[in-house]
């Protein structure tokens, strides 16, 4: 069976995350998304893993279920060099055992805690639980895993089991780095609210034999990821090299040489994926092992209705033709990727020429830096045509 799945997501007890964030809120927004089986984030929380207990029936082999949607325990860890990584973990059991073993000041008030351990340690630590763990968005400036090593092995001393790319990189991308042609790729959505424009704004299409802990773990042990779904790369909010304050694009050579100081405002310069990727790659194009599976790009049905309309993604407007449409034809992520275009376009001809565009890859794009997401333009789309690609995209040069 092929089952949806955003693995990586927050609770209520994170950080900058919506007191929604609940199991009664995540649920139904989950099943309006069209996801299958959603992370539980923060399960090294004490309070957080009562509340699962208290609000989900346990069926069994790591799956949690609420109202028709199940739940696997993760969390993701801040270790030494403020490296993320993310944990997918077998039980409750488990969990609770790892939460008192790691060495962590804030794991009683932060859902996303940290520590002075090491990629190594945090690898080895919970290798002996039968638990699944790889670097979260491993390229990102902040905290990806690449930000502070050039090699994987170096963080972690041994082969993790799946690369999370992050929303500001996809597979051409990461193929093009030699050492990560032997690992499973993650697209998840690091969710810090239920709305279904964050919740599965990228996910992971796996075949699994049935939804369990053992099957998840099978299947990207072996590399049964059929398809990621997310965002094109350039929307997200450290592709390009850019100011942290007036989030200008900057050539990444002049930033260096102006230590990484944005010449128009002063402020913090900070080095974009893009440009990071291409100090640690091996190749110039991407070299696709045989069972790496399609990256599909796609953006929140919300967000392409908000852009068109011209209005926010939580008002009246675009929250009631957003609900039109899921009404009609089903959860979203159907819409977005199946429903004939002739089908949506009897109901709205602008929402089905944006999600045309997606499926075309012509949508216009402003690349993001920085910690600013790009901008699309439906108003600029260029008809374009590629029989050997279908994720063509025309983008802004900065500079």
């Amino acid at each position: 069976m092929l089952i949806n799945t955003d693995l990586h997501v927050h609770s209520c007890f994170s950080m900058a995350t919506s007191k929604d964030m609940l199991i009664e809120n995540m649920a139904p927004k989950a099943k309006e998304k069209g996801l299958n089986l959603v992370g539980t984030g923060d399960a090294f929380h004490p309070k957080w893993l009562e509340m699962i207990e208290e609000n989900t029936e346990y069926v069994g082999d790591g799956i949690y279920s609420y109202r028709d949607c199940d739940f696997i325990l993760t969390v993701e860890v801040e270790a030494e060099k403020k490296i993320h990584h993310l944990i997918i973990l077998p039980n409750m059991d488990t969990a609770r055992e790892l939460s008192d073993k790691l060495v962590s000041k804030n794991k009683y008030s932060d859902g996303r805690p940290r520590t002075k351990m090491s990629g190594s340690e945090i690898f080895d630590m919970v290798r002996d639980y039968d638990c699944l763990i790889g670097p979260a968005h491993a390229f990102t400036p902040w905290t990806g895993m690449y930000k502070s090593y050039d090699s994987i092995y170096d963080c972690y001393g041994g082969k993790v089991d799946f690369v999370e790319l992050g929303l500001s990189a996809d597979t051409d991308m990461a193929d093009t780095v030699k050492e990560l042609k032997d690992f499973p790729f993650l697209s998840n959505s690091d969710a810090h609210s239920p709305w279904p424009h964050r919740l599965g704004r990228e996910f992971n299409q796996i075949e699994m034999k049935d939804i369990s802990y053992s099957s998840l773990k099978y299947a990207i042990k072996h590399k049964k990821i059929k398809a990621n779904y997310g965002l094109v790369p350039n929307l997200g909010k450290y592709h390009m090299t850019a100011c942290t304050n007036c989030h200008g694009l900057v050539d990444p050579l002049i930033a260096k040489e102006n230590n990484m100081k944005c010449l128009d405002c002063g402020g913090k310069v900070k080095k974009g994926v893009d440009y990071r990727i291409s100090e640690i790659n091996d190749y110039d194009s991407p070299h696709h092992p045989d069972f790496r599976p399609p990256y599909v790009h796609l953006m929140p049905l919300a967000e392409i209705i908000s852009k068109i309309y011209d209005k926010g993604v939580t008002t009246k407007t675009v929250q009631g033709k957003w609900e039109n449409l899921i009404n009609k034809f089903g959860p979203e992520i159907e819409v977005l990727i199946n429903t004939p275009i002739e089908d949506i376009e009897k109901v709205d001809s602008k929402i089905s020429n944006g999600i045309l565009s997606f499926r075309n890859g012509t949508v216009h794009i402003t690349p993001g830096g920085g910690g600013k997401y790009g901008e699309i333009s439906f108003d600029k789309v260029e008809k374009q045509e590629n029989t050997d690609s279908k994720r063509i995209v025309t983008l802004d040069n900065f500079g």
